[in-house]
């Protein structure tokens, strides 16, 4: 917490007011460390996980100084520039931006793919003030020679850790060669892998760093709990789960955009309201699947990793990793959609025999070990719940190959009793509560 106001950093009047209207008064801590040192006109390196407040950390003092500097853009070109991985969160920090800047006399758009360009190429031709965009469509646009950046006075580098890791390191290098040099540069992160520090020492000059929380660390407010559970019995396990009242307001998570579709599906058959979003889905079934999440009408959104960074919504009260992430950061991100704006939150993560070596990653990097609440039964219960084998591989110790050993060749009762007892520890798991 901070004793500062945000009246106290000395923002101009208009954006004061702006804040108030959204009831914003005091700063997040990276806000109150943030926003004087680029009023100062130095670069920052911010690590800081989502949900912390990095879209005001960055955009209001780039919207304080092109106010106070209004006038003096005499290109239609845009003066500030952020990048941002998914189409998700460049919409989120474009509608953010735009709040902010409820009286102020500046233009901005944000360019994304999965749409026609034509209207995007439209609102660039009238001028932009502030472009906000995903690397793909924005370099593919200035290829068209539809977006000049010799104008950019601000170059913002968001979630540069996910920016990484779905690949677009390159584009981002080539988009920072186009922007004068004579700039200030912001990269925000919620990790500091050696990549990312070496696109820092590329893009930064000499930066103030801004640490607000140990890197990668999740949310201390989330409670994180594991079944182990078999992965034919996940979606069982899921619906059983889902009868808690208390989740209200629930994001799954997998490691494929086949399998979100799939669990989606097999939950609306199971009378749960749940729609999936991903990547292949058109921007305009993503964009209404987030609408029905946040107005309640789906109570589940099934998405994959790229929507852990895109997903504002507030009164997420659990995250389930139906999958595992093969990356352990990526868990810190997934789980980061609940326990925002000071509430608390839950993570319930299903982890199968093949997932055991994902679960020890993401335990070594978070510093602790996930809270055991359901155990699926040990290959070593099963076959003893199934009888002993004899040397002749026959269950029972009857060497004339027949069960149990009933001279009949007709399976015991007790031996029926132990194989429906192994079915329902199966079919089985202990329900959360919150």
């Amino acid at each position: 917490m901070t004793d500062k106001t945000f009246s106290d950093l000395g923002l101009a009047e208009p954006i004061l007011r702006a804040l108030r209207a959204k009831n914003y008064e005091t700063p997040t801590p990276i806000q109150a460390r943030a926003i004087p040192e680029l009023l100062a006109g130095k670069d920052v390196l911010g690590i800081a996980q989502t949900g912390t407040g990095k879209t005001a950390a960055f955009g209001l003092p780039i919207l304080d100084t092109l106010f106070r500097a209004e006038g003096a853009n005499r290109t239609r070109g845009p003066r500030a520039l952020i990048l941002a991985p998914t189409r998700e969160l460049a919409i989120q920090i474009g509608e953010e931006m735009q709040s902010y800047a409820a009286h102020l006399h500046l233009r901005q758009t944000v360019i994304f793919g999965g749409v026609s360009q034509h209207a995007q190429v439209n609102k660039l031709a009238r001028g932009v003030d502030i472009l906000i965009a995903t690397p793909g469509r924005l370099l593919d646009l200035m290829n068209q020679r539809h977006v000049k950046l010799g104008g950019i006075e601000f170059l913002v580098l968001d979630e540069a850790d996910r920016m990484l890791d779905m690949g677009f390191v390159r584009d981002v290098r080539k988009i920072a060669a186009a922007v004068p040099a004579n700039r200030q540069s912001l990269l925000f992160s919620a990790t500091m892998p050696a990549d990312i520090a070496k696109l820092a020492g590329e893009i930064l000059n000499d930066p103030v760093r801004v640490e607000v929380t140990p890197q990668a660390t999740p949310v201390e407010r989330i409670i994180q709990h594991v079944h182990h559970v078999h992965a034919n019995d996940k979606i069982p396990l899921l619906a059983e789960i889902l009868g808690d009242a208390s989740m209200d307001r629930v994001i799954v998570f997998t490691r494929t955009k086949h399998r979100a579709n799939k669990v989606a599906q097999q939950l609306e058959n199971r009378g749960i309201d749940a729609d999936a979003i991903h990547g292949n889905k058109s921007q305009g079934a993503r964009q209404r699947a987030l609408k029905r999440f946040r107005d309640g009408e789906a109570r589940v959104l099934v998405a994959t990793d790229i929507a852990a960074r895109g997903i504002d919504v507030d009164g997420i009260s659990h995250v389930v990793n139906f999958e595992l992430p093969n990356i352990p950061d990526s868990y810190v991100h997934r789980i980061g959609r609940t326990a925002r704006a000071g509430a608390s939150g839950m993570a319930v993560s299903f982890c199968d025999h093949e997932e055991r070596a994902y679960l020890r990653d993401i335990e070594r990097l978070i510093g602790s070990q996930l809270t055991v609440i359901g155990e699926a039964p040990s290959s070593e219960e099963m076959r003893n719940a199934r009888g002993p084998k004899n040397p002749g591989g026959n269950r029972g110790g009857n060497r004339g190959g027949n069960r149990g050993g009933n001279p009949g060749g007709q399976p015991s009762a007790n031996a029926g009793k132990k194989r429906s007892r192994s079915r329902n520890r199966r079919r089985s798991g202990p329900s959360i509560a919150a």
